[in-house]
């Protein structure tokens, strides 16, 4: 399947740096960012960016092609930082601020980063491990560094002593707060080094659901091909100016950094931070008040706001015109849900880190769901292979999806072998399986690694859980499989209720009426909430450890 010659493929610009040095002019009155309710001018965070890029290259002498790491939630300090190290010529290494101390170590030192820029709730956990690295220089920020007083004065307070959040550290390295990186910043000179399309511009570490964590090297061109490939698919229904987009997924994960800032800054939308998602009663009201027409998410957040009575209560249909899925499955259940409510169906897409990340999405004119990914974005192509590497033509035959496309990564970082049996002559071997549509669409199967095989039979939990969220009773569930003496493997599932009155037998007589037999989940475990990354996906992989520590 083609989707095109990714050489006439326009990016636009040159590298990240000068597509921000181009929208700063053109939309320099427009507002870009808001977070807390204060709002941000693109003419601002062009000045506060620059300003950090000074302080990096002019205090810190930081050279092209260094590796900076930043570890913090969507606060406006993000943005600012991502775009004034791009503008300095750094590589950008995003460091999930959840990460213990040990994940912490693993990434910093993996990606020789010298600089780091951390908000000052996760300072401690770096502390421990920061004289185990290669780090410098250290950047602290507050979480209410970019207000004005007395909004500053007691967003830190209440961060620092009632959420306590704010555990002690010490760094025997140099160590300045943000707000003194700016104002140096701001009297030094500007250094404009020679941009090139192939310059690292994110070391973007993967999960590490099938293994340790890897850094795959994502371009200038990469990120700018991905953006271009999505204007011109959306191109159509987007204002350019216009757009407000509520930004919950935290930016330093590759679907929000390339969508939710890099993309939705590029077109000049405004974008609303959310800092903590969790708290989803403040997320919709700050929501109702902010009116966003486009929102990116994962299922469980769309399914969260679909029961939230407030948000059923205020938003409108046709109050968005652009809405899209990604990270996981988006389930029949949630999609019918939030077209019922918003009038506009959930347009679902398919990426990895490794593919900056957009490989496939539904196009925005579809109108009703469909349970497949779409087609492959413009100018990337994508083969069906089966276990022998043979391709598959045929439709609603399973095999692993290849990827081959300009948003694809030349490998990872300092991982030759990795590298190597990820990628064959371009081709990114996803570890997914699909199959073809009739409708030349895809369908994601599941993952290779997520496979149950029940007595010879391949069982994906997707599927399960798709069954079992249609039930009325059920707010979320995750399928996994577990050790059988009879049949190798058996099919069991985590439930979180939507009704207390929900029994297990109930479950059980519903996936009977939608599955084969050997697909009928076998045990049922009704949790209180599902373990989730930060961004809202269900980490089947906590469950499986779960099951194998009751062992």
């Amino acid at each position: 399947m083609d989707s095109g010659d990714d050489r006439g493929l326009d990016l636009g610009y040159q590298s990240l740096a000068d597509m921000y040095d181009d929208i700063f002019v053109r939309y320099a009155d427009r507002p870009m960012l808001l977070n807390f309710g204060v709002s941000f001018t693109y003419a601002e965070i062009d000045t506060l960016s620059m300003n950090f890029a000074k302080y990096l290259q002019g205090s810190l002498h930081m050279q092209k092609g260094e590796r900076i790491a930043l570890v913090m939630p969507n606060i406006i300090q993000m943005p600012i930082a991502i775009i004034g190290a791009l503008r300095a010529g750094l590589s950008v290494v995003n460091v999930n601020p959840q990460y213990t101390s040990r994940e912490m170590h693993y990434q910093i030192l993996d990606s020789g980063a010298t600089t780091v820029v951390i908000l000052e709730n996760f300072a401690d956990r770096l502390s421990e491990i920061i004289d185990y690295t290669l780090v410098k220089n250290v950047i602290v920020t507050k979480l209410g560094d970019m207000f004005s007083n007395p909004k500053r004065y007691f967003y830190n307070l209440l961060n620092k002593y009632f959420n306590h959040g704010c555990p002690k550290y010490h760094f025997n390295v140099k160590t300045v707060s943000f707000n003194h990186a700016l104002r140096h910043g701001a009297r030094a000179e500007f250094r404009r080094d020679e941009r090139e399309l192939d310059d690292l511009a994110f070391l973007q570490y993967t999960g590490g659901t099938t293994g340790r964590p890897k850094g795959a090297m994502l371009s200038n061109a990469n990120l700018l091909s991905n953006m271009a490939q999505i204007i011109l698919l959306y191109g159509s229904v987007l204002h350019y100016g216009g757009e407000r987009l509520i930004a919950a997924l935290p930016l330093y994960h590759v679907f929000a950094l390339t969508v939710n800032l890099l993309f939705m800054s590029r077109i000049g939308g405004y974008i609303d931070l959310i800092t903590d998602p969790r708290k989803l009663r403040l997320m919709v009201r700050d929501m109702i008040q902010f009116r966003p027409t486009c929102i990116t998410g994962v299922n469980t957040l769309f399914n969260a706001l679909t029961f939230n009575d407030d948000f059923a209560a205020r938003f409108k249909k046709n109050d968005f015109h652009l809405v899209i899925g990604g990270g996981m499955a988006i389930q029949r259940s949630v999609a019918q849900r939030w077209k019922d409510i918003t009038g506009t169906f959930i347009s679902e897409g398919y990426g990895l880190t490794e593919c900056s990340p957009i490989v496939a999405v539904v196009s925005a004119d579809q109108g009703e769901y469909t349970g497949s990914i779409g087609n492959p974005l413009p100018y990337t192509k994508i083969k069906i292979m089966d276990q022998n590497s043979t391709e598959i033509t045929g439709y609603n035959q399973e095999g692993e999806l290849w990827v081959k496309g300009p948003q694809v990564t030349s490998g990872y970082w300092k991982r030759e072998k990795d590298t190597q049996n990820a990628l064959f002559d371009g081709w990114f071997k996803t570890g997914d399986i699909v199959v073809r549509l009739p409708n030349e669409q895809l369908k994601i199967v599941d993952r290779k690694k997520d496979m149950i095989l029940v007595s010879g039979f391949n069982v994906y939990p997707n599927e399960i859980e798709e069954v079992v969220a249609t039930h009325y009773k059920v707010k979320e569930v995750a399928a996994i499989g577990v050790k059988s003496e009879n049949s190798g493997e058996q099919v069991k599932i985590f439930v979180v209720k939507k009704d207390p009155s929900l029994t297990q037998e109930e479950i059980i007589a519903h996936c009977y009426k939608y599955l084969a037999h050997y697909k009928v989940p076998k045990k049922v475990e009704f949790m209180n909430e599902l373990p989730k990354s930060s961004v809202g996906k269900i980490l089947r992989i906590e469950l499986r450890k779960k099951e194998n520590e009751r062992k």
